[in-house]
């Protein structure tokens, strides 16, 4: 799915890089496409800071429990 959804996005941006080409889109909706990009731009950045600190927040609970079993282990066996 994200493969055609590209592929619509970059025919789409090749038609308006031919109307901007050909002066038939106005800038004020260029700059109006920017500031909505930038906008849906930093939404997914916040997403993916706040998934990789929870991912990481669970990757340490889960190296402190290894260890942690490590420590019992090796003095169980001793």
């Amino acid at each position: 799915m994200n493969t055609f959804i590209k592929k619509i996005i970059d025919w789409t941006m090749e038609k308006e890089e031919e109307m901007a080409k050909k002066c038939a889109i106005p800038m004020e909706e260029v700059e109006h496409q920017i500031i909505k990009v930038k906008e849906e731009k930093k939404k997914v950045q916040e997403k993916y800071d706040d998934a990789i600190q929870e991912l990481n927040h669970v990757l340490e609970k889960l190296e402190k429990i290894k260890n942690i079993e490590v420590l019992r282990c090796e003095q169980k066996n001793n």
